[in-house]
């Protein structure tokens, strides 16, 4: 958090300077307020939180000033102040960014910062140098994105290498306590995935407002194709490991070669991971996951093994996805299935 926390208090400074000093505001109490929910500690949405804070202010601002200047300060006026202003704004906009910031602008409005000639304007305009100033940190004072996408990523490929090894491990000892932990492990990935999310998206914005990063855009590409069947992967990951738990309480015989099909997927994976992170195109990944893909039998084990196989199958469809393959050749570099149903099972996306 540390770029965030410097970027928030640098702005905060230079925004508070600008506004008392060049326009001359004697207050300009919304102008460091606005570079603090601009930038924040989180991540993405950086841009339409400034709008956001900029059309909240304004309308707390406006419903406050005008209803205070005519009714007074005092708790029912609070009240009405506050519920006028919030109403206000979820009629225009039903973010929540824009609803707490009309209310709390109106409460200032009515307790600590009474209207007086243009001050209205002068605090809907903090509010604009504020979230300006913002976005200027953010732009001028980047963290990476490439960085911040890998580091984001890392969390992903390693929860899903992970679930693989593990259920891998419970197949070959025979160990349904095993494939539970492997499915608990597996089910605490989903903050993983909107971790990434939310980096990728941090990143793109980054990318596209920093002129010191922009020509870093073609680094995030790899990982703009690979978010969405990382996420799917991890799904079938999932499932994959509670269907284990099943078999290995003896209801089928399970084939000798899937703990190691596993294995090399985890690899995959990793390998994955490493291409991505040096910006190369994933390759060396693709070869090894066609290679688990060629070598998928067609033989019958039976219901439980037979969905562990497809949720296999399914995965490395997913992993070939996430190295830029569409999923036409995806699905036709496995070998084909003696049950029609489960090939088109695969090409309809819904494993």
């Amino acid at each position: 958090m540390a770029p965030s926390i410097g970027q928030c208090a640098v702005a905060a400074a230079l925004a508070w300077l600008i506004a008392k000093d060049v326009f001359g505001h004697s207050r300009p109490f919304f102008a460091p307020i606005a570079v603090v929910v601009c930038i924040g500690v989180g991540l993405g949405q950086r841009l339409r939180r400034v709008v956001e804070l900029v059309v909240g202010v304004s309308v707390g601002v406006g419903v406050g000033d005008l209803l205070v200047s005519w009714i007074g300060s005092g708790a029912w006026q609070i009240a009405l102040v506050v519920a006028l202003a919030m109403a206000a704004a979820v009629l225009l906009d039903s973010g929540s960014l824009i609803v707490l910031q009309a209310g709390s602008s109106a409460v200032l409005v009515a307790t600590l910062l009474p209207p007086s000639g243009t001050g209205g304007f002068d605090r809907m305009l903090d509010a604009l140098l504020g979230g300006l100033m913002g976005l200027a940190a953010v732009a001028l004072l980047p963290a990476s994105p490439s960085a911040l996408a890998t580091r984001h990523a890392s969390g992903m490929f390693d929860a899903l290498a992970d679930a693989l090894r593990r259920t891998a491990e419970a197949i070959e000892r025979c160990d349904s306590a095993l494939a539970t932990e492997a499915l608990h492990a597996a089910r605490g990935t989903q903050s993983n995935v909107e971790e990434f999310r939310q980096a990728l998206e941090t990143s793109r914005e980054i990318a596209t407002i920093s002129p010191l990063h922009r020509h870093r855009r073609t680094r995030l590409e790899g990982y703009e194709k690979a978010a969405v069947p990382l996420d799917h992967a991890l799904r079938n990951a999932r499932v994959l490991a509670r269907r284990a738990i099943v078999a290995l309480d003896g209801s089928s015989p399970l084939p000798p070669w899937l703990p190691v099909a596993l294995r090399e997927l985890a690899d995959a994976t990793q390998v994955l991971r490493a291409e991505l992170a040096a910006g190369e195109t994933p390759e060396q990944a693709a070869r090894a996951i066609m290679s688990v893909a060629s070598r998928q039998g067609s033989e019958r084990w039976g219901f439980s093994a037979d969905v562990m196989i497809a949720q296999l199958r399914s995965i490395i469809v997913d992993l070939l996805q996430a190295t830029g393959t569409e999923r036409e050749e995806a699905v036709a570099a496995l070998p084909p299935l003696d049950v029609a149903k489960e090939l088109a099972h695969l090409k309809s996306g819904q494993t």
